[in-house]
Formats: C-alpha cells, sequence, structure tokens
C-alpha cells in the first residue's frame, strides 16, 4: 500500500501521519471489546456502536439518534478543538460509520486511519494489551458526566427516507446500491422486502478497499465510479442495509473530492420494512 495517496485528503489519515502526531489526537476504538484488550493503539478510548442503529430517518427519532452519539463521543473524550482517529481493524465499515456520523456531527477534523491495526502492526507499531481493570467505583460518588459532544449539525452530510424519494428518476442524483450482490438482488433476504431502489446503481463497497482492506490509489478508485455513472456533478446517495458500508463509500468519494454525498442514515433497514419504498428486483444477468 502506498502510503502517501491520501495525506491531503479529508476523513482519512495514514499510518506514518497518525504516528507523528499521536499526542495531539482523540484516539477512538470500534472494534470489539476482546480485541480492544488484547491489543490496542496506546492512548485509545474504547466504543462500540454496533448495536445503534435506526429504522425511521423522520424528524423526531433522527434527531433522537443523533443525540445519542452526541453522548457517546463526549463520554469518550471527543472534543470539538481536538482532531479525531478512528479506527478498525482495516478500514472497516464500523469505524467508517463512526467517522460519518461525528462528521455530521459537526467534528472538523475527524478521520479513520487507513487499514486499521493491520497497516498499523504491518508498519512495526506496537499495540499495547488492557493489563488492568479500572479501578473500583466508590458506590456513595456520583458517577463522572463528561459533557456531551457539541457541534453544528451538517445535515448535508446525511440522506433520509424522504431525500432518497426524491433522487428517484432525478437526473441531478444517483443512488448507489453498496450492499452484496444477493442483497441487491433480492436474492438476500435482510428485511421483509427485499430488492433495490429503482434507478440505483450497483458497486459493492469493497470494490475500493485493497486486498489489505486499505483505500485502493486515487485513479482507481476514480475509474470505479466514474465509470459506473457515479460523476462528482451528481448528488450522490450510498445505501447499504445500516448505514455502514455505505459510510466507507462516503469516504471514498470523498477523498476524490466529490462535492455532494450523503449517506442514507437507515438504508435498507429502514426503505425494505416499509410499505411505501420503491423498490425493483433487478433483473438477472
Amino acid at each position: 500500500m502506498n502510503n502517501n495517496y491520501f495525506q491531503d485528503r479529508r476523513y482519512l489519515i495514514t499510518v506514518p501521519e497518525l504516528a507523528a502526531r499521536l499526542s495531539d489526537v482523540t484516539l477512538v476504538d470500534l472494534r470489539s471489546a476482546e480485541d480492544f484488550a488484547v491489543g490496542h493503539i496506546a492512548g485509545s478510548t474504547h466504543v462500540d456502536i454496533y448495536g445503534v442503529s435506526l429504522n425511521d430517518s423522520s424528524e423526531a427519532p433522527l434527531n433522537s439518534f443523533l443525540a445519542i452519539f452526541r453522548v457517546l463521543y463526549g463520554s469518550r473524550g471527543v472534543r470539538d478543538d481536538r482532531p479525531v482517529v478512528v479506527y478498525d481493524h482495516e478500514s472497516g465499515e464500523r469505524a467508517a460509520r463512526a467517522v460519518w456520523l461525528l462528521a455530521v456531527l459537526g467534528h472538523k477534523d475527524v478521520r479513520i486511519l487507513d487499514g486499521g491495526t493491520h497497516a498499523w502492526t504491518e508498519a512495526g507499531q506496537r499495540l499495547v494489551r488492557l493489563t488492568e481493570a479500572p479501578p473500583p467505583m466508590d458506590p456513595t460518588a456520583a458517577p463522572p458526566t463528561p459533557p456531551p459532544f457539541r457541534g453544528t449539525l451538517n445535515m448535508d452530510l446525511l440522506a433520509t427516507r424522504f431525500d432518497v424519494h426524491k433522487a428517484i428518476n432525478n437526473p441531478a442524483y444517483v443512488i448507489v446500491d453498496v450492499r452484496r450482490e444477493g442483497e441487491y438482488r433480492g436474492t438476500e433476504k435482510r428485511a421483509r422486502r427485499v430488492g433495490t431502489i429503482p434507478g440505483a446503481v450497483h458497486i459493492f463497497w469493497r470494490e475500493h478497499l485493497d486486498a489489505q482492506g486499505a483505500f485502493r490509489n486515487l485513479d482507481e478508485i476514480r475509474e470505479l465510479y466514474e465509470s459506473r455513472g457515479v460523476t462528482p456533478d451528481k448528488i450522490v446517495i450510498p445505501v447499504c442495509h445500516g448505514g455502514y458500508r455505505s459510510a466507507s463509500t462516503f469516504i471514498a468519494l470523498k477523498s476524490l473530492g466529490y462535492p455532494d454525498v450523503r449517506n442514507y442514515v437507515s438504508a435498507w433497514g429502514e426503505w425494505g420494512n416499509r410499505d411505501d419504498s420503491l423498490i425493483v428486483i433487478p433483473p438477472a444477468v
């Protein structure tokens, strides 16, 4: 992997860049608690947000959903005035979603470690073990309550089901279905209804990653998406099942400088479970 591909790109940081500024960032590990305990980058905090999902992107539940993440990030020491680096085993879907959500919440300098802990150790960097349990808390003392993360919401990075309905058959938009082939074609059922959104372009999210799980170089990513009609003059809405894999596509396109990319927050977990969603079954190939 060429570690110089993304030096000037938003939302991404390479191993050499992180190693050079390790003491200047807030590190957040998105892997399982077990993996964090066995080995993590020194100075990291841990949070697992995999189960925090949204199945209704209308205003009230969406606002509650975002409020939950303000509290979660604040509890891990995330502040507006300090850069944040999020990592996974690779440039994975969990870390990508965490980065995208923090950008939506208004953080101005949040990045994913490209290649994750695999790239970190391959470059000769160390992971440290969690060797001691935290000290017992005084049951009579009030628990500490770090303030929620406060930023100015950037809702232009997020799409709701109303935005997706607006995008269908609209030449200003392109919807990108990043799920597996079976999900896209309706042979793999993960919601009450199967298929895809009318007009959606299918580009599996891992196509923009290399064999080590890091982002491919810019020219390859650009060719991948532009050859399928996903061009920077469009408003791009990536869609998966829960907003995880599509967050990786969001980062890939933003790394190319695409100006308007909006991850569908509730994804097929909402779209495929509603009766009013427009759904098609793509023809067999």
